[in-house]
């Protein structure tokens, strides 16, 4: 609630700097009359409104998709563990499960966006826009009108949804009823489930990137997209896991969890980082030695266009998704410890709803990008979150009590 009340505080902020135009530089010419310096001021009020609703609404889209991707990681985490048959993750189950809590409200809220402010957000929903003869006809957009409907998008969007949301409960009462019935029966019927969910995430992921975000630049299109989403959603959920897990440490609970969990976690951390700077790298590398306009405008617009409002985020973007946690968590003693792993699983949380407004905001914002209204947003999204995550948490034993493994779990050692 603290943090969801600093966050409105921040919003409030925000909005009050945007229609103030604080920190905004306008130049008025000399000889303007009275008269036209007026009508001037009452054009640039009726945009400064129509950019801070679209700011509003980009900025509420950016932040449910990315605590989307953490949620749903929660539960393809747990079904990589039921699938691999591993041992040692028990100890965090209950923590994936619980992070899923956000699938249902966020799905929920991502279809109403989108109902009520796809044409702030998606440039292919325009009016006319693939309607030959039209005055804002565009034949790019037009030659992807079998995939980008209204209907179909709709359809889409809500199996994802529909999907990840059904497997997560299905997981999630498997569990509780094993913890309350005992016996071997849920184990091996959770691990035929996870497996069928795994090879439709595998689909459903990537599409749901070309959907919710790559749709958002139309023009542009990389063959690499729905595996760099998904690193930078993965990476996010297994530094979730971890922060959660720290904070339930500190706080009493998950007495067995010890420093050999940790190392694990922080082992996943350190390799995904690196998995995600080996896409983001593969996609640049390609892209820049191509040249080609079609591809190259993605990069050229966060790499000094709109005057370089992009260009120092796009740099941070590496330091503190691949520099910082490639160079904290080097060493192993670093993954033993939670004081670090604490700040690098925040640096990553960070980091990477940074790499979502980077891929959102130049696509839909174009140069009217602000930090305000965002991080206010974000805040409001992370306190919404915590809460439902927090009430499943308490709803069941932190420890699945009788899951088959969970004394390997209890005992592990690296």
């Amino acid at each position: 609630m603290a943090i969801i009340g600093a966050g409105v505080l921040v919003l409030i902020i925000g909005i009050i700097a945007a229609l103030m135009h604080w920190g905004e530089h306008h130049e008025a010419g000399e000889a303007a009359s009275h008269l036209g310096a007026t009508a001037v001021h009452d054009a640039d009020a009726h945009e400064g409104h129509s950019v801070l609703v679209r700011r509003i609404i980009v900025s509420l889209w950016h932040s449910n998709v990315f605590f989307i991707g953490v949620s749903v990681v929660g539960t393809v985490f747990m079904a990589i563990q039921y699938v691999a048959y591993a041992g040692w993750s028990v100890i965090v189950k209950r923590i994936n499960e619980a992070l899923s809590a956000w699938l249902i409200p966020g799905g929920v809220l991502l279809v109403v966006l989108f109902l009520i402010g796809r044409h702030d957000i998606f440039h292919w929903t325009h009016e006319g826009i693939m309607t030959k003869g039209s005055a804002t006809y565009d034949k790019i957009v037009a030659g992807k009108s079998g995939f980008l409907t209204l209907g179909f998008y709709l359809i889409r969007m809500i199996s994802y949804l529909t999907i990840w949301a059904v497997f997560s409960w299905r997981l999630r009462q498997l569990s509780i009823q094993e913890d309350l019935n005992g016996g071997t029966s849920y184990f091996h019927t959770s691990v035929k489930t996870a497996a069928l969910f795994l090879v439709l995430f595998a689909v459903t992921s990537s599409m749901s990137a070309w959907d919710w975000v790559m749709s958002v630049d139309v023009h542009w299109f990389s063959t690499m997209f729905g595996w760099y989403v998904f690193a930078s959603w993965w990476v996010s959920g297994i530094a979730a896991t971890t922060l959660i897990a720290i904070f339930l440490k500190q706080a009493g609970y998950l007495r067995f969890m010890n420093s050999n969990h940790f190392h694990d976690l922080g082992k996943l951390m350190f390799g995904f980082s690196i998995f995600w700077t080996y896409v983001w790298f593969s996609q640049f590398m390609l892209i820049w030695y191509a040249n080609l306009p079609e591809e190259a405008v993605y990069f050229n617009q966060r790499l000094g266009g709109f005057e370089g409002r992009y260009t120092w985020m796009f740099y941070f973007n590496l330091v503190i998704n691949f520099a910082f946690p490639f160079l904290a968590l080097m060493t192993r003693d670093a993954k033993r410890q939670m004081i670090i792993m604490k700040i690098v699983c925040i640096a990553i949380l960070i980091g990477h709803w940074s790499d979502f407004y980077l891929m959102i905001m130049p696509g839909t914002l174009k140069g009217d990008n602000g930090f305000l209204i965002e991080i206010g947003i974000a805040m409001i999204f992370l306190g919404a979150f915590l809460i439902l995550v927090t009430r499943r948490l308490v709803s069941a034993s932190l420890i699945p009590v009788n899951h088959p493994f969970v004394e390997e779990s209890v005992h592990h050692t690296t």
